[in-house]
């Protein structure tokens, strides 16, 4: 402020009281100014303080959800629960319906409810496929109405655990579960096939004991641990397949077959069969047909030993089913199964003898009654095999072959015509006895 004049003292008195005033409003202008900048900046603090303590919150939820699901699968883990208990846990924890398929896609598990009946049946190129696209991302995967996550101890796939999820519900809470379950499932089904192969191995050596001889007392024991009794009768039971390596995975599918069939046995396997030493009296076909429904074919061969009461005369079972398995695989009728026992007079015949010698003697004793039955359409042959089995009784061989007497006699008599052999005579009766026994046991004859 300036003025050409000295100013009055009223003029004075009016300068300070404005100058007073002025200094008076800038003070209230700064202080209004420090106030709003106070407000703004505890405005700010609050915010943050309220965004600090919402992610406390978050963090504090997540942590106890991480807990919470670290202790129930930890909790699952240690009660040995397996597969069930672990989609079990897996389902409760998440709400959606979980699963377990092993490494072909087959269900090994399901909890929750929706389970498809029947679970389809997996295309084997397509799952494949599935396994390979999923393994190259890291996480879980969404397919379809299913989020993924493979089972991989060590980066072998053992299986794929999975949430049925058709609305994409699953958050990042759902996704760490599934991948915590995943991780507590491949430690399980890992420790599974170790513990699988620990026994596996343990049970082929004691059988390779059995067929080689050890002491009884040492085989008792050990098969006891694997909850096969040898205190029962034993049967040594010989498998081979044509279209088969006579592997690992051979052996199992021979050792599923046997339970299947409810015959209890000790597997193990050689250089081109495999060797089971069962519990009790096997049936004649049950295991055979089994294996090849289970296999597609019905290429193998079947041998089984006569019974066996103690763990030391298991070597001698093993020959004598080696020995049937030998008789039926160089016959006509190559498939099957042979029982020791009804090998008949070929028990006491090797199996390294010539088959072509076989053959020429019963073409010399039996040959014109064989071409006879082919060119007419008879049943000379086995009708006398039926006489000769029972003993040359004429009621009992005609109830057996369900003719007359009358019918009988005729046959018998036609039989004397067309072989030129007589049956009173003690050596041709003999022969004749012996070669409708190989006939029938090794040359494909009925019976």
């Amino acid at each position: 402020m300036t003025s050409r004049s000295r100013p009055t003292e009223a003029q004075r008195f009016l300068l300070a009281t404005f100058v007073r005033l002025t200094a008076a409003a800038l003070s209230v202008a700064v202080a209004h100014r420090r106030q709003r900048e106070d407000a703004l900046e505890l405005h700010r603090l609050r915010g943050e303080r309220a965004t600090l303590q919402r992610r406390l919150i978050s963090l504090a939820v997540e942590l106890g959800y991480r807990r919470a699901v670290h202790e129930v699968l930890a909790e699952v883990a240690a009660s040995g629960g397996g597969e069930e208990a672990i989609t079990g846990a897996l389902h409760e924890l998440t709400g959606f319906p979980a699963l377990v398929e092993d490494r072909f896609g087959r269900l090994r598990s399901w909890s929750g409810p929706g389970r498809p009946a029947p679970y389809p049946e997996p295309d084997p190129a397509r799952h494949e496929e599935m396994l390979q696209g999923v393994a190259r991302r890291v996480g879980p995967v969404r397919i379809k109405d299913r989020l993924i996550s493979l089972v991989r101890p060590r980066g072998e796939v053992l299986g794929v655990l999975a949430l049925v999820d058709p609305q994409d519900d699953a958050d990042e809470y759902t996704v760490f579960a599934l991948e915590h379950a995943a991780t507590s499932l491949a430690l399980e089904l890992s420790h599974l096939r170790h513990l699988a192969e620990v026994e596996l191995r343990l049970r082929r050596e004691l059988v390779d004991d059995l067929l080689a001889g050890t002491d009884e007392a040492s085989a008792y024991a050990r098969s006891e641990a694997f909850g096969h009794d040898l205190h029962r009768i034993q049967y040594v039971v010989v498998v081979q397949w044509r279209s088969q390596a006579a592997d690992d995975a051979f052996a199992r599918t021979v050792g599923r077959a046997a339970s299947a069939v409810g015959m209890p046995s000790l597997v193990a396997r050689r250089s081109d069969h495999v060797v089971l030493v069962a519990e009790g009296r096997p049936h004649d076909h049950a295991l055979y047909e089994t294996l090849a429904r289970e296999i597609g074919t019905p290429d193998g061969t079947i041998g089984i030993s006569a019974r066996c009461d103690t763990p030391d005369g298991i070597p001698g079972r093993y020959q004598e089913a080696l020995r049937a398995l030998e008789v039926r695989r160089r016959s006509r009728s190559r498939y099957g199964t042979t029982f020791f026992d009804n090998l008949g007079l070929y028990r006491i015949l090797g199996p390294g003898n010539e088959y072509q010698e076989l053959e020429a003697f019963v073409r010399e004793w039996l040959g014109q009654l064989v071409d006879y039955d082919g060119q007419h359409r008879t049943a000379l042959v086995e009708t006398l095999s039926r006489y000769f089995d029972c003993g040359g009784n004429y009621a009992e061989t005609a109830e057996s072959l369900a003719i007359h007497r009358s019918t009988l006699r005729y046959r018998l008599q036609r039989i004397r015509e067309i072989s030129t052999h007589d049956l009173t005579n003690v050596e041709d009766r003999l022969n004749l006895q012996v070669a409708t026994r190989v006939w029938k046991i090794m040359l494909g004859g009925p019976g």
